[in-house]
C-alpha cells in the first residue's frame, strides 16, 4: 500500500522539479510512512513520486519509483497484486530478470510483455501510473471495483495526478473552486460519484478505467478507456446446492491469495456474516490464530461485541476489542481533510476508530467489503422486489385513490420514520422504472432539494446533468432487462467505490493500514454476477444463497441475524452532545451553505428531527460535513 503522485508538462521544457513532485507527497505520508521516493526527467518534463507502505519484499529493492533494466520504463504503484507470483513465473521464462521479489517489478515487465493490455492480467487491487520513456506515453489505471483512488487534474498545460487530490490542491494553475454540480449529486446520494469530486476540474480515474497520455505526437492525445466491466450476461442455471459449493470453494481461495503478507496481518471482525466468514475462512488457512479486530459502543442498539465475540470464541482468535464513545468534535476536522470531498456516510467514524486501533497490533487488514453488492445484502433489496412484484400491480385507480392517500394520512398522523417511509414507498414507486429506486434510497428528494436550493444554486444547475439522469445512465450500462439487477449494477458500479471503498481506504490509510478485501475480487465478482437475483433474495430474504453457503461453516445465529450495519447514533447525537455545535455551524450569521440553500429550510429539518419521532439526522449529517468541508477547504485553505 502507498501514495503515488505525478505530474507531467505537455510544452513547457524543464518545468519539472524534484520539489513539486516532494511537495506533493508530504501532503499524502501518512499513506506510506516507509519509505519516500521521487523520479524526475527534465527533458521529458515529467516526475513520478511515491510515498511506500512496505508489505512484500520490505528490502531496499521494493523501493519505487522503479524502473525496468534500460530505463525506458518507470512505475508508481499503490496496491497489491494476489497473482503476482504466476505471473513473475511466466515472465521469467519469457526471458525478464527480476531484482525484487515485488509485485512492483511484475507490473513493470508485464507492460514492457503486453502494454496497455497487461491491465487484463492483474488480479488484484491497484493504482498506478506507467511512464514508457520510449513511446512517449503516461498511463494512469485502476483497479475493477475501485479499491485504490485516483484522482487527477488537467488543463493544456499539464496534467497532476495523485492518490489523494489534497496532495496537488492549491498548486499553481489548479482551479480552486467548489463544483456545485457534484454537491448536487452529493445531497441526494451522500457521497460524490464518479468522475466528479467536489472541485472544479479535478477529476476521479473511474473504476476498471483508464487514462492513456500521448505524448508521441505536436498535440498531446489524452484517452480515457474502460477495460473492465461488472454484467449479468451469462446468469446459470445450477441448484442451490452447486451454487453453495462452488461459492465456498471460489471465497476460501479469495481469502487464501490474501494471506499473503511479510508484515503482521489480521481482519476486522464486526460480527456479521461477511466478515464472520472471512475469519472463519482465514482460521482454516492459518497456522497461528488469526488476530481479529473489533469496536464496540455504549449504546447497545449499536454495539455488535457480543455477536463479534462469538465468532471470536468459535474460530480462537487472538482477539481485540475496543468501546470507544466517538468524540464527534474531536475527529470530524481530521476526517474532513482526509477524506476530502463531501462524504456524508456516517459509519466513517467507527471505521476510523477501529483502523487507528487496528495499527497499534497489524499493518494488513482483511474485511468482508463487498458481500452486500454481490449478493444484495441490503435491505432495500426485498422492499424493491415487492414494489416490483407485488404493489405495482395493484391497480393505478386504487394506487392514487385509496393506498397512496392512506400513507399520506399516516404520515401525518403516526409522525415516526416509520410512517414517513410509508410514505416515502408510495411516493417513490410511482416513479417510472429505475428512478423509484433513486427516490426511496435519496437523502433529499428531487421535491426537497427545490425547497433546500435557493435561486442562486439553481441557476447554477439549470445546464447541468441531475442526479436522476446521472443514476439512470448508471443503470443503462447494465445493459440488463431485469429491473433488479439494474439497480445492484447502480450499487456496485456507484455506492460501491465512491462511498464504502473510500470509507475503508481513507481510513485504513490515514493511519498506515492496508485493507484486503476478498469479496472483490475480480474472479468472485465475475462468478456472482451469474447467480440469478431470486438465489440473492429469496422469500424476503437478502444474501439468500450466500447464507446457505455459510451453513455448516459459521453459527446460524450469525447467518441468520437481523443485519444491522456499522452505524453510529447521530440520530441521539443531534439531539444532545451535537446540538448546539451543529446549530451554530447550520444556522449561524457565518454559515458558507447560506450562499446557496435556503436557511429557513434548513432550519425546518432542524425542528423536525427536534420536536417528531423523524429521524433527520442523515440530511443533517450531510449539511454538516458539506458546510465544514467548504470551510476546510475554500474558506480555511492555507491558514
Amino acid at each position: 500500500m502507498c501514495g503515488l503522485a505525478g505530474k507531467i508538462y505537455f510544452q513547457e521544457a524543464g518545468a519539472i522539479a524534484p520539489e513539486d513532485i516532494s511537495r506533493m507527497l508530504d501532503k499524502i505520508k501518512h499513506r506510506g510512512p516507509d519509505d519516500s521516493g521521487v523520479y524526475v526527467n527534465p527533458q521529458r518534463n515529467i516526475g513520478l513520486g511515491q510515498q511506500r507502505l512496505s508489505i512484500i519484499d520490505l528490502s531496499p529493492a521494493g523501493h519505487q519509483p522503479m524502473t525496468n533494466e534500460d530505463g525506458s520504463c518507470w512505475i508508481v504503484f499503490n496496491g497489491e497484486i494476489y497473482n503476482f507470483q504466476a505471473l513473475r513465473d511466466s515472465l521469467v521464462k519469457s526471458g525478464h530478470k527480476f531484482h525484487s521479489q515485488t509485485d512492483t517489478e511484475v507490473i513493470l515487465h508485464l507492460y514492457e510483455e503486453k502494454g496497455e493490455k497487461f491491465l487484463n492480467e492483474l488480479r488484484g487491487m491497484f493504482a498506478l501510473a506507467v511512464w514508457d520513456e520510449k513511446n512517449r506515453i503516461l498511463l494512469l489505471a485502476r483497479d475493477r471495483a475501485g479499491k485504490k483512488p485516483l484522482k487527477y487534474y488537467c488543463n493544456n498545460n499539464f496534467l497532476v495526478f495523485a492518490s489523494e487530490l489534497k496532495a496537488f490542491w492549491g498548486e499553481k494553475g489548479v482551479l480552486s473552486e467548489p463544483d456545485w454540480q457534484a454537491i448536487n449529486h452529493y445531497l441526494t446520494l451522500q457521497y460524490v460519484p464518479s468522475p466528479l469530486t467536489g472541485f472544479s476540474g479535478i477529476k476521479k480515474l473511474p473504476a476498471g478505467h483508464y487514462l492513456k497520455v500521448d505524448l508521441s505526437q505536436k498535440t498531446p492525445l489524452l484517452e480515457l478507456k474502460r477495460y473492465w466491466q461488472f454484467n449479468f450476461d451469462n446468469q446459470l442455471n445450477l441448484s442451490e446446492e452447486e451454487w453453495a459449493a462452488i461459492i465456498l470453494e471460489k471465497i476460501e481461495e479469495c481469502v487464501k491469495a490474501r494471506l499473503i503478507s511479510d508484515v503482521p496481518l489480521g481482519a476486522f471482525l464486526s460480527g456479521g456474516l461477511d466478515s464472520s466468514f472471512v475469519v472463519a475462512l482465514m482460521a482454516k488457512n492459518s497456522q497461528k490464530p488469526v488476530k481479529t479486530f473489533s469496536i464496540g459502543f455504549e449504546e447497545k442498539d449499536y454495539n455488535e461485541l457480543p455477536f463479534a465475540r462469538l465468532i471470536a470464541q468459535r474460530f480462537n482468535t487472538e482477539h481485540h476489542e475496543f468501546i470507544v464513545k466517538p468524540q464527534a468534535l474531536e475527529v470530524l476536522p481530521k476526517m474532513i481533510w482526509h477524506y476530502e470531498e463531501p462524504y456524508a456516510d456516517s459509519s466513517a467514524l467507527p471505521v476510523w476508530y477501529l483502523a487507528r486501533l487496528t495499527k497499534e497490533h497489524i499493518t494488513v487488514a482483511l474485511n468482508g467489503d463487498g458481500g452486500d453488492e454481490n449478493f444484495a445484502g441490503y435491505g432495500m433489496f426485498p422492499v424493491y422486489q415487492f414494489a416490483q412484484k407485488t404493489y405495482k400491480k395493484v391497480p393505478c385507480f386504487l394506487r392514487s385513490g385509496v393506498v397512496i392517500p392512506g400513507a399520506q394520512l399516516f404520515n401525518r398522523l403516526k409522525r415516526n420514520t416509520f410512517s414517513e417511509r410509508v410514505e416515502r414507498f408510495t411516493y417513490s414507486f410511482e416513479k417510472p422504472g429505475d428512478l423509484a429506486y433513486l427516490y426511496y434510497v435519496a437523502y433529499f428528494t428531487p421535491e426537497q432539494k427545490n425547497q433546500l436550493f435557493n435561486n442562486r444554486l439553481k441557476v447554477e444547475l439549470a445546464s447541468s446533468l441531475s442526479t436522476e439522469e446521472l443514476f439512470q445512465q448508471i443503470c443503462n450500462e447494465s445493459a440488463s432487462p431485469n429491473p433488479l439487477n439494474r439497480v445492484l449494477y447502480f450499487n456496485f458500479a456507484s455506492y460501491l467505490p465512491d462511498d464504502l471503498l473510500v470509507k475503508v481506504d481513507i481510513a485504513t490509510m490515514a493511519f498506515g493500514l492496508e485493507g484486503r478485501s476478498p469479496f472483490l475480487d475480480q474472479e468472485f465478482l465475475e462468478l456472482t454476477a451469474k447467480i440469478p437475483f431470486n438465489l440473492k433474495v429469496k422469500n424476503r430474504q437478502t444474501k439468500y444463497i450466500f447464507k446457505k453457503a455459510a451453513e455448516g461453516l459459521l453459527p446460524k445465529e450469525i447467518i441468520y441475524r437481523k443485519k444491522k450495519g456499522f452505524g453510529v447514533p447521530i440520530e441521539h447525537w443531534f439531539r444532545g452532545e451535537l446540538k448546539g455545535f451543529a446549530q451554530d455551524t447550520l444556522l449561524g450569521s457565518g454559515t458558507f451553505l447560506h450562499q446557496y440553500l435556503n436557511r429557513d429550510y434548513i432550519e425546518h429539518i432542524f425542528q423536525e428531527h427536534l420536536t417528531t419521532k423523524i429521524n433527520r439526522a442523515p440530511q443533517l449529517w450531510a449539511l454538516l460535513t458539506l458546510e465544514l468541508w467548504l470551510k476546510q477547504f475554500f474558506m480555511n485553505y492555507g491558514k
